[in-house]
């Protein structure tokens, strides 16, 4: 089944829910529907239709903002599936500064790879093979990221993220990076 998008009162992107629980708040009068996704719900006597934006009636405070996990299908979307070395299509992960040599887990410090650059590379440093990075790894940002993460996002729900902040989509990362 597929998912809904939840927004705040004042239109700013919340959480990801299932259709069910979309459907659940509209029908407590906590949410409003704004767009149809064309499915339909079925209980023994109601057919709903499940909504695939909904808007919250009353403001929710987010007591914070949490960061973008750092997940292999993240780094990917960052990356746009291409290798940060030579833009092949990428299908592994790999750290600028190897682990081996003290380098951090963190979104700074992995790129998508392709399996010939990330075999080549092993576990070198970037500078000894004469290599550069197409654009410099950073932390993703922006609501989309944060609700989304690696997810794939309904196509209607574009405005409503892009219309939170104008900051980065997932798959968009490098494209920013060396447009900055």
């Amino acid at each position: 089944m597929p998912d809904a998008l939840v927004l705040n009162a004042t239109y700013e992107p919340l959480c990801v829910v299932s259709q069910r629980r979309a459907v659940v708040l509209v029908l407590t009068d906590k949410a409003v529907a704004l767009e149809d996704s064309g499915a339909v719900l079925h209980s023994a006597r109601v057919q709903v239709g499940a909504p695939s934006v909904v808007r919250l009636t009353r403001f929710v405070r987010v007591p914070y903002r949490p960061t973008v996990p750092l997940t292999r299908k993240g780094v990917l979307a960052r990356d746009s599936h291409r290798c940060a070395y030579c833009a092949a299509p990428a299908t592994s992960l790999d750290h600028v500064v190897p682990r081996s040599r003290g380098g951090p887990h963190t979104w700074e410090n992995v790129v998508a790879a392709c399996g010939r650059c990330n075999h080549v590379k092993a576990d070198r440093a970037v500078a000894e093979l004469g290599w550069r990075l197409r654009a410099a790894p950073r932390e993703p940002a922006g609501a989309a990221w944060r609700i989304l993460g690696s997810r794939r996002a309904d196509p209607v729900w574009k405005r409503y993220l892009s219309a939170a902040d104008e900051v980065d989509e997932p798959g968009s990362g490098w494209r920013r990076a060396r447009a900055s």
